[in-house]
């Protein structure tokens, strides 16, 4: 009976979960001499004393504070695997916006067996560093397909000189990449003039750009990739999706080709 109500008390409950933890953990006398002065408690026939058993606890994790950073590690541990799994269930919902839509930019090879998709931002630093990864995996696997996806999160500036990238490729999509490489990998603040500077570089017409940048699909379009990457977890840029995976931030070409190569065994 005693034992009943001891494990429906909150507070002793958790006691002996960090109790238990830290004996695996590679503490074992001390969880083992704690452990019992609460056996003890819950053996007796007396009322359990809330402030004794918390007394415990208490000395228990300052003798033994690395216990509470294990925790941490197994509730963050946890937490990727359920992000993970719930990913997996998104990718396979929403393959075809992920991989095919066709607002998204395409370099390497268009019809690749294997597809990696960056959400970027013009503005976003580590994005202007990895563009290097991105031209030296697709020019060291001629199979592989490269998607950009514009998700300008970094302010107006970023808005609106994807505005402009999203209406050059709607005009001009066979020289996206030529664009996409010369405002991302360019100096200063990617901006609407910048952008519009690109893209007349590249032959548009400036009068028919600006039409096109009143396309109403293109809020649209960029409303679908907010949701998208809320549904993913995905905060911050770059990240990719490869395969049935996300990955968060530029963590550089070797760690992406592996990833390649996973989602290529998974074929």
């Amino acid at each position: 009976m005693n034992k009943a109500i001891l494990l429906g008390t909150t507070g002793v409950a958790a006691a002996l979960a960090m109790l238990a933890f830290g004996f695996v953990a590679g503490s074992p006398q001390a969880a083992k001499a704690d452990t019992a002065q609460i056996v003890q408690v819950a053996s007796s026939d007396t009322k359990i004393d809330r402030a004794e058993v918390e007394g415990i606890i208490r000395d228990y994790l300052l003798k033994n504070p690395e216990v509470l950073l294990e925790v941490q590690d197994a509730l963050e541990a946890k937490q990727k695997e359920e992000q993970r799994i719930a990913a997996l269930g998104v990718i396979k919902d929403a393959k075809e916006q992920i991989f095919n839509s066709t607002f998204d930019g395409v370099v390497g090879n268009p019809k690749g067996k294997v597809t990696i998709v960056e959400f970027y931002d013009y503005n976003c630093g580590f994005c202007k560093r990895a563009i290097e990864d991105m031209r030296a995996l697709t020019k060291a696997d001629p199979d592989l397909r490269f998607v950009l996806k514009e998700f300008p999160i970094l302010g107006p500036d970023s808005q609106k000189a994807s505005v402009v990238s999203m209406a050059f490729h709607l005009m001009m999509p066979e020289k996206y990449g030529e664009f996409h490489n010369a405002l991302l990998g360019g100096q200063g603040r990617a901006t609407e003039a910048a952008a519009i500077k690109v893209a007349l570089s590249l032959g548009a017409d400036e009068a028919t750009l600006r039409e096109k940048m009143k396309d109403p699909t293109i809020t649209e379009a960029f409303t679908k990739t907010y949701d998208l990457a809320n549904k993913l977890a995905i905060t911050g840029t770059p990240s990719y999706v490869v395969g049935n995976e996300v990955v968060f931030g530029a963590l550089g070409q070797e760690v992406l080709a592996e990833k390649i190569e996973a989602a290529k065994a998974a074929l």
